[in-house]
């Protein structure tokens, strides 16, 4: 998958197969990092994929794909994926089959390892379990056959000049197989018979590699889990649509609907592409995308979004975007790429992996010494079982997964919800926030004027009938709430005899024979119409924030309408939950201070910025930084987007404008506030998690090397206590995708 990021560069997704330990990440960033031509390059243990920018012109595809080859891996294009997601699931088939076969070898090495302990003296033992030869031949398949993945790893990493969990793998069981091969050979020189021999290490061996082939196994079905919100996401896509051409209603695969298509959606059906409505009215189900569990309504007019539900009505619709133009497509594409990005916070544990298998190696050949030179002199079995439980304890696995499979199950969950943060950056980064700009318009309240004041002077179902008669034929944006206010409340509209709209005062029409002026001051002014005593009335719903007219019939003052921006539902209970977090809420405007304030005051905002012109709110959000603040900038404009990518964290409500969710770090596809402390409390779920993950990680190995070094931990329990950390943070991690938010 390649996508243009600037003039001269692009960006493209390789999906690597062979990587078993995080330091096989790094070598591989390091190896693409240094083709020229290649800008940047990260590599994913936990996702499997390599994300590279480069100019075309300098190295291509196939150059990355060689280099990576050269380092003794695959890499495959996102053309070549579904053979990919076939061969992953035939290597878990293979990885349980060979645990199987591995598990039945070292089973009877384990029984005679257990029988020798002296609290397990009642456990029978046969003579055959210890016998080198039978030992021997039980072992070797294990080590040669199940373990040659480590040994190739090992040779590979070791040919291009670095080791990883591979060479400490091998390093440990080749040394525990080798010795008691030697054991074996001595014993038989020396007139060993068929029956009972000296204690062996071959169990070690057996046992360790069947350990890490079970924690691996283990990891590869839980990383497949932390993928689940992507897998579930394409799962909610309609497998085909009733589609209308030439007349005749047909039954088409959804890939073959086209734009401009006419399509028929019945009740109980999935909405098959993006469209708008044409004819009916339903109830639309968008919970699967926004998180908002009320069906919205839908009308002719309306637009509706592939993949929801139609509730209850028959909905044609024009299809407008289709295949991976649906809002679901580019939805899968941010959260895939938020999945595979890395977080700051992993590029420390990149650095530490990356330098940690050659101390370890260091570590355990300086024990060796020390036990077979001062702890147990002479004793090389003694010194060689504390040097192999060094080198398998020390495995940095779990330290590579620590990160991307927090950021994968969080960005997973937060997708869920209806919040899409675009990187594992951008998850990181907005724990840090403490202060929020919001826009008014669109953003605190719903963008759309609404009717919200009716005063009159006699007859109220008379005075909206002919008011909003005479306000049908007009385009202003007032009129047209005014008009759908009226009709909400069941009235009928006679027609209109004369309209004449008057820049700046209002309108003048005839309905029914009657001469209506519906305005300003100035228009019942200018008419001579004395509206003196409404104006006191008409002050206050200003200074509420509302755009007040007057109306006059046969030029006698009848009553005034009121209209307003509403502000949406869950705008103060967001603002609330936000102090609440210890963060300053600020509202940033185009419009007059006393609109501005009454809107703040509804909702408890105590910061207003009033008319900032629209190059003027980055201008803001800079100030904020220079103060020392890490800020956030929320909006649904075109005019917002300069703003939101000057924040530190740009958030756009999901109904606004293409431009501002392009622009923006964070898009909230409900179009309300509450996602806001919603998405700030799954940052910091997030790295809450993520941290944790490295303190297990970086413990087990900090605690386990000096355990293990004083030699109290077996070379087996090392391998368990390997192959747990790494499981117990995949784990770990898959608990984020139970979150709940709304408390």
């Amino acid at each position: 998958m390649e996508t243009t990021i600037a003039k001269d560069k692009k960006q493209t997704t390789l999906d690597i197969t062979g990587m078993t330990c995080a330091a096989c990440a790094n070598r591989i960033e390091k190896g693409l990092s240094k083709l020229q031509g290649v800008s940047n390059a990260s590599v994913n243990f936990a996702l499997e994929t390599a994300t590279v920018e480069f100019i075309p012109g300098e190295v291509s595809v196939a150059d990355m794909q060689n280099k990576v080859k050269q380092l003794g891996y695959n890499a495959v294009t996102a053309e070549e994926k579904e053979d990919l997601k076939d061969s992953r699931d035939q290597g878990i088939k293979r990885q349980k089959r060979k645990l199987l076969i591995s598990a039945i070898l070292s089973f009877p090495l384990l029984w005679a390892m257990v029988a020798h302990f002296s609290f397990t003296s009642w456990i029978y033992l046969p003579d055959l379990f210890m016998n080198p030869w039978f030992q021997l031949i039980l072992a070797t398949p294990v080590q040669f056959y199940i373990g040659k993945p480590f040994y190739v790893g090992a040779y590979k990493a070791l040919r291009n000049g670095s080791a990883n969990m591979d060479v400490l793998v091998s390093l440990g069981t080749s040394a525990a197989y080798v010795y008691s091969l030697y054991l074996t050979v001595d014993w038989y020189a020396k007139g060993g018979g068929m029956h009972h021999g000296p204690s062996m290490y071959y169990e070690t061996s057996a046992i360790l590699i069947t350990l890490v082939i079970m924690g691996k196994l283990f990891e590869s079905l839980a990383k497949g889990r932390t993928s689940e919100a992507i897998k579930s996401l394409m799962g909610l896509q309609a497998k085909s649509a009733r589609v209308i051409r030439e007349g005749q209603e047909l039954t088409l695969p959804v890939e073959e609907v086209i734009a401009g298509d006419i399509v028929m959606i019945r009740p109980g059906e999935k909405v098959p592409v993006d469209g708008d409505v044409l004819e009916g009215v339903s109830a639309i189900d968008e919970s699967m995308l926004t998180g908002e569990s009320l069906p919205v309504e839908k009308k002719a007019g309306d637009t509706v979004i592939g993949a929801t539900l139609n509730k209850n009505g028959v909905l044609r619709i024009k299809a407008t975007k289709v295949g991976k133009e649906t809002a679901l497509a580019q939805i899968i594409k941010v959260v895939e790429e938020a999945q595979g990005s890395k977080a700051p916070i992993q590029r420390v544990a990149d650095v530490i992996s990356g330098i940690f298998v050659p101390i370890v190696v260091g570590i355990a050949v300086a024990a060796f010494l020390v036990w077979y030179f001062f702890v147990t002199p002479g004793d090389f079995a003694e010194a060689l079982e504390k040097a192999i439980a060094i080198l398998v304890i020390a495995c940095p696995c779990a330290l590579g997964l620590a990160t991307p499979t927090s950021i994968m199950a969080g960005s997973g969950r937060a997708a869920e919800l209806g919040i899409l943060f675009k990187g594992g950056e951008h998850l990181e980064q907005t724990h840090k926030i403490d202060a929020i700009i919001l826009d008014k318009t669109g953003t605190v309240t719903k963008g759309k004027p609404e009717l919200t004041d009716i005063i009159t002077e006699g007859d109220t179902q008379e005075f909206l009938r002919l008011v909003g008669a005479a306000e049908k034929n007009s385009e202003h944006p007032l009129a047209e709430a005014i008009v759908e206010g009226i009709l909400a409340r069941n009235i009928s509209l006679p027609g209109t005899e004369l309209f004449t709209a008057i820049p700046g005062y209002g309108i003048k029409a005839v309905v029914e024979g009657k001469e209506l002026l519906v305005g300003t001051r100035r228009l019942m002014e200018k008419y001579g119409v004395n509206a003196a005593h409404a104006y006191e009335v008409m002050g206050r719903l200003e200074e509420s924030g509302k755009t007040a007219m007057l109306a006059a019939i046969n030029n006698e003052y009848a009553g005034m309408v009121a209209v307003a921006d509403t502000i949406k539902e869950t705008s103060k209970e967001a603002v609330d939950r936000l102090k609440e977090m210890g963060i300053q809420v600020i509202m940033i405007t185009g419009d007059n201070e006393r609109t501005a304030k009454a809107i703040a005051a509804q909702v408890g905002i105590d910061h207003v910025l009033a008319e900032v012109l629209p190059e003027g709110k980055a201008e803001e959000v800079k100030k904020l930084q220079a103060l020392g603040k890490k800020v956030a900038m929320v909006g649904d404009g075109i005019n917002d987007a300069p703003a939101l990518a000057t924040a530190d964290i740009g958030m756009a409500i999901g109904t606004g404008t293409d431009v501002a969710m392009e622009a923006a770090d964070v898009t909230l596809m409900r179009g309300d506030l509450s996602s806001i402390p919603e998405a700030i409390y799954m940052s910091r779920k997030t790295m809450g998690n993520i941290k944790q993950n490295l303190f297990w990680a970086l413990g087990y190995n900090t605690l386990g090397i000096p355990i293990a070094a004083l030699g109290l931990l077996a070379p087996w329990i090392a391998g368990a206590a390997m192959a747990l950390s790494s499981v117990s943070v995949v784990l770990n991690a898959l608990r984020l995708q139970r979150v709940k938010i709304r408390q």
